[in-house]
């Protein structure tokens, strides 16, 4: 997709530290009236699932989202009232959080109105009303969803509605005794669970058709049995199907068969996610919260994509890490650039750029996996961006701006590409080894391993000889813009005292850090003050691409060998403490930008189309709806869990 200047209206809502952004569907009227069917009830069994996020994300989220809507609809004072300004802050902080607490820094939300104020405009007050409102306003209580802060206990300190009455010791012990080291197939154990305790004993309460979370997944069942009546092959059909199977059943040796012919299957042009898939709002990286994206394929875009997983071999053949641990063949690596239709669960507001999948490793290697980046989520960004000084004000010289300027946004893509398509899948875990072995590390571990790897190989000359660069300098815009945001910028995020604490934020901190102290003796990169303020300058970009292979390299035995210890030395010494002086630096020049740390989406309104005889003779899409009516919407006809 190549960058336009419509005059499309990309900003939505702006609240707090969020800016709320539109996206557009291009092509979707180009699809056959089956593709848009299919669309249109995957797209319901997407919203359909939204509920369960918010009950993964906090026990009392659902009971008091329906407190503070309840407040906010039916509010009979002055909307200008700042009593009331602050209760709708508040909304439309939880509503895109999931949520009682932040989608990044995992911290619970402060509410700027009164106890007295909220109680004064609730009617119906539920009988554990003293609970909700010390859950909301004590904060004390349920303070972080996750906590990852190394030397406690992960699980008993953590918020989230995943674990209940249990230990860190007692549910690593539970799985420690189920798993079998020579299954070389092993299911992603606890993947749809809840951890809690009967008589005593863990236990795991499966999330299924009869279990947990029935109601909303029944509904997810019945949009998307339909959905499969308008698959494009039996293939697609056969893999919606066996999805059913594991939503009615909650076995997870369906999941993998699910995972294996969905992965498989790459004709169709429409496709999606539905379920439990990633683990980074579990503290023990286990857990999968609910999430789905609906999407069709861009087939211009694709070309490069199908460029990288054509060539995936050569890639994997010449990784700078040691020959144990590369994969002697490369199998079923299917990439493609796609239009995202709908995001819901846990990618919504908040979504990805990219996504691999499925995450078993065995599988991966077996059957391949499916990346896909979606682009038209990356051109919204880039066109919301635009004049908001961020260049001027962080990028040290014009010369590096003008790199920016003319190619990050093909580099940034590409990034994408790789570390999807070819980063996570790379390199191979040695027989043996439990693929859980890095524990709370492994989703920072990871998400760097795939970084790196895409990084390294955005500066080689394969690159150009295929065609997807058009030349050799490219890469430096993606080397500086990464370098700034490892060491600085993305530092916006963080409150001041505060460690870096979300999987790809370290990640990235990691990676910048670890190249920066490496890099010293040959000034690879280096900090540097103009006019009082500090600058990130890249002087050897070649010996700067040699660090990242090496620490590549390095991570890739860390996954291989399952070494926690390293990982864990790796992880602590670079990607979680924050310099507090450059740290306020950052804050005080962002100040004056305005620019929102985190963005996120309103998601479009599919609607069918129907003759006077009752047939659905088209579904039209439509761009209107607001950020919160959309989330008052969703609470009306999608409460599925409602407490």
């Amino acid at each position: 997709m190549a960058k336009d200047s419509s005059d499309f209206d990309y900003v939505v809502d702006r609240f707090a530290d969020i800016e709320v952004l539109r996206y557009k569907v291009p092509d979707f009227e180009n699809l056959s009236l089956q593709q848009k069917l299919l669309i249109y009830h995957l797209t319901e069994a997407a919203i359909a699932g939204r509920d369960i996020l918010w009950d993964q994300n906090g026990k009392y989220n659902l009971e008091i989202r329906k407190l503070i809507e309840s407040a906010y609809t039916n509010y009979k004072g002055d909307r200008n009232d700042p009593q009331f300004k602050a209760l709708e802050k508040y909304l439309k902080q939880i509503s895109f959080a999931n949520g009682l607490h932040h989608h990044y820094s995992m911290d619970k939300f402060s509410p700027e109105f009164s106890r007295e104020f909220l109680l004064s405009n609730i009617t119906n007050k539920p009988a554990n009303i003293d609970t909700l409102l010390s859950v909301i306003f004590d904060p004390t209580v349920m303070p972080k969803k996750v906590n990852q802060a190394e030397g406690q206990d992960l699980i008993v300190t953590s918020s989230t509605n995943i674990y209940e009455g249990v230990t860190q010791p007692e549910v690593e012990a539970y799985y420690a005794a189920l798993k079998d080291t020579t299954d070389l197939t092993p299911i992603s154990y606890g993947l749809n669970t809840r951890k809690t305790k009967v008589n005593g004993k863990v236990v795991e309460q499966p999330y299924k058709v009869g279990g947990l979370y029935s109601p909303a997944i029944e509904r997810i069942v019945s949009e998307l049995n339909k959905a499969a009546e308008y698959a494009e092959n039996p293939a697609q059909k056969a893999y919606i199907k066996k999805l059913v199977e594991f939503y009615t059943t909650g076995d997870l040796k369906a999941f993998d068969d699910y995972s294996i012919m969905w992965a498989e299957e790459t004709d169709s042009q429409v496709d999606f996610i539905n379920g439990f898939i990633e683990t980074y709002d579990d503290p023990l990286g286990m857990t999968g919260s609910w999430e789905s994206i609906v999407n069709f394929k861009n087939n211009e875009a694709s070309a490069r994509t199908e460029t990288l997983s054509k060539n995936a071999q050569w890639f994997e053949s010449h990784s700078p890490i040691d020959p144990r641990f590369r994969k002697e063949e490369v199998k079923g690596v299917s990439a493609k650039v796609i239009t995202a239709a709908i995001l819901a669960g846990d990618s919504y507001p908040a979504t990805p750029i990219g996504i691999n999948l499925p995450n078993a490793n065995w599988i991966r290697a077996a059957h391949g996996s499916k990346s896909v980046t979606l682009e038209n989520i990356t051109q919204a960004y880039d066109e919301a961006s635009h004049g908001d000084g961020f260049n001027e004000e962080f990028v040290i010289d014009e010369p590096t701006r003008k790199l920016l300027d003319d190619y990050l946004f093909i580099t940034d893509n590409l990034h994408t590409d790789l570390h999807e398509c070819l980063g996570h899948g790379s390199g191979r875990i040695l027989p043996g080894v439990d693929p859980d072995a890095l524990k709370a590390h492994g989703s920072t571990l990871e998400e760097a391993r795939a970084d790196l790897f895409a990084l390294y190989y955005l500066a080689d000359p394969k690159l150009i000889e295929l065609g997807l660069l058009d030349s050799p300098d490219a890469y430096k815009a993606e080397y500086y813009k990464y370098m700034l945001n490892g060491l600085m910028t993305q530092l916006m995020r963080i409150e001041p005292g505060k460690d870096v604490e979300e999987a790809h934020m370290r990640n990235r901190k990691l990676i910048a850090e670890w190249v920066l102290e490496h890099g010293k003796a040959d000034n690879v990169v280096e900090y540097v003050t103009i006019d009082g303020k500090t600058y990130i300058r890249i002087n050897d970009y070649k010996r700067m691409r040699e660090l990242i292979g090496q620490l590549l390299g390095e991570i890739q035995r860390i996954k291989s060998e399952g070494d926690y210890e390293a990982g864990r030395n790796l992880v602590e010494k670079y990607a979680v403490k924050v310099d507090p002086k450059i740290h306020d630096e950052v804050l005080k020049r962002y100040a004056h930008l305005s620019i929102a740390p985190y963005k996120g989406f309103v998601n479009p309104v599919y609607n069918l189309v129907k003759d006077a005889n009752g047939n659905v003779t088209d579904v039209t899409i439509t761009y209107g709806e607001g950020y919160l009516p959309q989330m008052l919407r969703y609470s009306k006809d999608y409460s599925t869990l409602s407490k």
